[in-house]
């Protein structure tokens, strides 16, 4: 009798129970609202913290690898030796996955019948390519194909895929993403911080990519026929399917207004850090001795600062030698980017609006010389090359009119069609490696391709003075996805910084 009263007491609660929740989900939902995402709600955040990993990386790895910078001391962990320490992969590892969910999410909605716009599939597509990119550039064999599944399907522990493969995808991610966008279906100028809804110059900015990568893996057997074809493809035979970039206008930008969330993260940046990092004198003195605008025009009608904010010594222009022994001399006092306080109003690299660059016009002009001149399409290398100097200093000059040949002559750095295949290399990575500058990592990654520009060699450089190759897989990697981990290893090589990736390898 006992247990069955237990038993209809315990009934008659489960049926209270049932009967305090009837209704709750509906009472507790906001009538005014939707659960339901829209593609155009992934991008314009994703793509400022995209742009901020890149820009930070660039800043502190990148300007200190190539010798655009020089963060003085004598300590361990100067990257301008090439010594840096593990705990330097985390960063855009960390950053860059979590952001390929984002840009991923807005593919899937944007397949959804009620959000159904092709537009956002392909530049989904664009967005997912550039970030896996510089992934794996970066590291060499990454998550790819099972990567950022395990919200979804559970799966923590991606396989790494061979970096072959990821190129080969990524091809086909772009051809894909120029047939979507073809549609131009209109998509929310309000929430595209790169074109304001230009749907086609997010195409042009897809094909621009495409010829990047082409490029970049143009000499591997494994690809060369098809690399080397579609950049015929893209440049010459079928051009009128495959718009590029065309002009400074429609370089992928994202500028930074200071308003809301588009404040650049060199703001955050202590005035005194800043400074504190001088100008390496394979950089300043290349500018000084073409006398490039850039460095000694001012732009705001500040005299002595410009848009780069590069700041004299002493009335002249001086840098530090990049990998110096340490201890060997006092490196205090060398021109710097000019970073001002609030107070002053001067228009700085700290405050300046068009550092968030994810690939410009005068990128696309070089590479159109290099194809040129290896053969790759029917073009002359000398147009491409002036025109690519012209478009670097014009981005950040508007109103230069010197006349780009006449510069260069003046300069003694014009086209010079006699010289050798390597001279001419030389040339235009040299003009590459300034249009480059603050443009993520790909300084880095064009001289493990070709190496060129050729960088000096200090005393002090660590690592036997081989530049690195890659950067380290991160440390917790090994203990989270131990088999894919190890799977990579066997097949990449040591994880170590002189590990050539794929397309760095004979």
């Amino acid at each position: 009798m006992k247990k069955k009263n237990i038993f209809i007491a315990c009934l008659s609660l489960l049926f209270l129970m049932q009967a305090c929740d009837k209704g709750f989900q509906e009472l507790n939902t906001n009538p005014t609202t939707t659960t339901n995402a829209y593609p155009y709600q992934f991008m314009a955040n994703a793509l400022i913290n995209s742009v901020t990993y890149n820009m930070n990386r660039n800043r502190n790895f990148t300007n200190e690898l190539m010798q655009v910078t020089v963060s003085i001391g004598d300590g361990d962990g100067k990257v301008f030796r090439y010594d840096f320490r593990r705990s330097w992969a985390d960063y855009l590892w960390n950053g860059h996955f979590i952001e390929l969910s984002n840009y991923k999410d807005m593919y899937t909605k944007a397949l959804e019948p009620i959000n159904f716009n092709r537009s956002y599939q392909g530049i989904s597509l664009i967005l997912q390519t550039w970030t896996y990119s510089i992934l794996t550039d970066m590291y060499g064999d990454i998550p790819y194909s099972q990567s950022n599944l395990g919200r979804d399907s559970l799966l923590f522990e991606p396989k790494f895929d061979a970096q072959q493969d990821i190129y080969v995808d990524m091809f086909n991610k772009l051809d894909s993403a120029n047939t979507l966008l073809k549609s131009g279906d209109a998509i929310e100028a309000t929430h595209d911080p790169i074109y304001g809804g230009t749907v086609a110059n997010w195409r042009k900015l897809g094909n621009s990519l495409f010829l990047r990568l082409l490029l970049r893996v143009a000499h591997k057997p494994e690809v060369q026929e098809y690399a080397t074809a579609k950049i015929k493809e893209i440049l010459e035979t079928n051009a009128s399917n495959y718009p590029i970039i065309a002009s400074n206008s429609e370089s992928a930008i994202l500028r930074w207004t200071g308003e809301g969330a588009y404040v650049s993260p060199y703001v955050s940046t202590r005035v005194q850090d800043f400074r504190a990092v001088s100008l390496a004198e394979f950089f300043i003195d290349f500018l000084r001795n073409t006398n490039d605008p850039r460095i000694n025009i001012p732009t705001y009608g500040t005299s002595g600062v410009n848009r780069w904010g590069i700041a004299p010594v002493s009335g002249d222009y001086v840098g530090v030698p990049s990998g110096y022994a340490a201890g060997s001399e006092d490196y205090s006092k060398m021109s710097y980017f000019y970073s001002s306080d609030q107070n002053s109003g001067v228009n700085s690299l700290q405050t300046e609006s068009q550092t968030g660059i994810i690939m410009n016009f005068a990128e696309i002009q070089f590479i159109k010389a290099e194809a040129a001149l290896k053969g790759y399409f029917n073009g002359d290398p000398k147009t491409y090359f002036n025109s690519g100097a012209e478009a670097s200093i014009t981005l950040w000059i508007p109103t230069w009119a010197e006349g780009i040949e006449n510069h260069l002559t003046a300069s003694d750095v014009a086209w010079d069609d006699s010289e050798s295949f390597d001279d001419k290399m030389e040339r235009i990575h040299m003009q590459k490696y300034i249009a480059l500058f603050l443009v993520d990592m790909q300084q880095w990654y064009e001289y493990r391709r070709t190496g060129h520009p050729v960088l000096p060699k200090g005393a002090g450089l660590q690592n036997g003075g081989e530049m690195p190759s890659r950067m380290y897989y991160p440390v917790y990697v090994q203990s989270s996805n131990p088999v894919s981990y190890n799977e990579a290893v066997a097949r990449q090589g040591a994880d170590a910084i002189n590990t050539k990736v794929w397309w760095q390898k004979p």
